[in-house]
């Protein structure tokens, strides 16, 4: 089943667009006896979470440390300073995990992160506006962008140079070639 990688859930952002938390994760569950909790992976970036890293929790973004972070089959055991119970873990179930914008790593020349690129305006190469990138989830084989158009109605995108011709940031733009049967013209 795809897992769908969304921005953060609203709050997180700052009035320019650009977030000021990332989102790195998704509390699920207390485990085991010791205040380790399951929490499902929403980053590119697993390794950099580490026993020590300044991680914000909820939607206040409370500050808080990680104690340990270790994989455990497609998610993570994580403890965080000061939670030493079940109880104390079980506190922070269903809560999203963000670490500070300004701490992500840099990206090789030509890659940008998602929320870069969430909101942009989709055209063809022929100059037909297409509408708004609004989601990006992974099937296993690539990645999908899924474009609301003004009508309201969605158009999945396969995330491949066939597809995806140009991301112009600057311009706000990600300029698209529709392989036939990409979209129905009804």
């Amino acid at each position: 089943m795809p897992r769908r990688t969304s921005p953060a859930p609203a709050g997180s952002g700052s009035p320019r667009g650009e977030p000021v938390y990332l989102t790195v994760g998704f509390i699920r569950r207390p485990h085991g006896v010791r205040g380790e909790l399951i929490m499902d992976i929403h980053t590119d970036f697993p390794e950099r979470l580490r026993a020590g890293t300044k991680v914000f929790l909820g939607d206040g973004h409370k500050p808080a440390k990680l104690a340990s972070a270790r994989p455990h089959g497609t998610s993570m055991l994580v403890a965080f300073q000061g939670v030493r119970s079940p109880e104390e873990a079980g506190a922070l179930r269903n809560t999203w995990v963000y670490v500070a914008a300004a701490d992500r790593p840099p990206l090789p020349d030509g890659q940008l992160y998602q929320h870069q690129i969430l909101g942009l305006r989709v055209v063809t190469d022929e100059g037909r506006e297409l509408g708004t990138l609004t989601d990006i989830f992974d099937t296993g084989a690539n990645r999908v962008y899924v474009v609301q158009t003004a009508d309201n109605k969605e158009i999945l995108l396969p995330a491949i140079p066939d597809v995806i011709l140009k991301t112009d940031v600057e311009q706000g733009e990600i300029q698209v070639h529709l392989l036939d049967g990409l979209v129905s013209d009804t």
